[in-house]
């Protein structure tokens, strides 16, 4: 990431903590934001080497949720500023609205993409949409990659949105961004969902409050069952630094 940019190193992982208008998108080519750093990923990136290298090879890291933002808190006395995924996509979307720019959905079915589309173009009547849903498997052959590309790049967006749930839509972003012609790839996952209309969107309120958790565990219990088990891993772990049993992990991105 470049220095010009605020960021905080705790964990292991160099998180944003700048505000958005400073990311530029034209000029630059095929940057990855990930949208990731929460308890849950923290917990996966222990389980799954190449995850946390994805993360630490991400150009701009930003919450998922604030929960992570706990631990630059306690270890370091510093918060890390709230850009969530709703707060990204509105910021750029916005941004390409003003420019006449052009934007570009990757993941989910074709009945969400079909109501992305529907409601940008009531919202953002100014910004040019392109879609591609990728087949549902766990793992994509290389044909299978290489037809996402093509799309991608024969519409050439200013903005690629992926949304394919982590840790699959994070590692594709950075995995594949040399062979991208987009200015910025940002992974925003359940945000798809919510501004289609096919999962309750959640009001802001709740994430200015820092209660949005609380929302997503009562209308996607599943989710948060799923996910107990990573939590408490970031739990254990800070813990056991604060109590000088764990030394706190050093970022890199080698």
């Amino acid at each position: 990431m470049d220095n010009a940019y605020n960021t905080v190193s705790v964990l292991g992982f160099k998180v944003f903590n700048d505000d958005l208008k400073n990311i530029p998108v034209q000029g630059e080519k095929s940057r990855v934001i990930n949208c990731s750093i929460s308890p849950n990923n923290y917990g996966l990136t222990v389980k799954d080497a190449e995850f946390k290298k994805t993360l630490q090879n991400t150009d701009f890291l930003v919450l998922d949720g604030v929960y992570f933002a706990l631990a630059s808190i306690f270890l370091l006395g510093k918060n890390i500023k709230r850009n969530q995924g709703p707060d990204v996509y509105k910021h750029f979307v916005q941004r390409m609205n003003e420019t006449s720019g052009k934007v570009f959905f990757l993941g989910s079915s074709e009945k969400v993409l079909g109501l992305i589309k529907d409601r940008m173009n009531r919202e953002y009547p100014n910004i040019t949409v392109g879609t591609y849903s990728p087949p549902f498997k766990k793992e994509f052959s290389d044909q299978d990659n290489q037809e996402m590309i093509d799309a991608i790049n024969a519409f050439e967006p200013n903005v690629l949105f992926v949304g394919m749930t982590a840790p699959k839509q994070e590692k594709w972003s950075v995995r594949h961004r040399d062979s991208l012609n987009a200015n910025l790839i940002v992974s925003i996952g359940a945000v798809f969902d919510w501004y289609a209309g096919t999962e309750k969107e959640i009001n802001p309120i709740w994430f200015k409050l820092r209660l949005g958790w609380l929302l997503r565990m009562i209308y996607r219990p599943e989710i948060f069952k799923r996910n107990m088990g990573n939590t408490i891993i970031f739990f254990r772990d800070l813990t056991l630094i604060l109590l000088r049993l764990k030394r706190q992990p050093t970022f890199s991105n080698v």
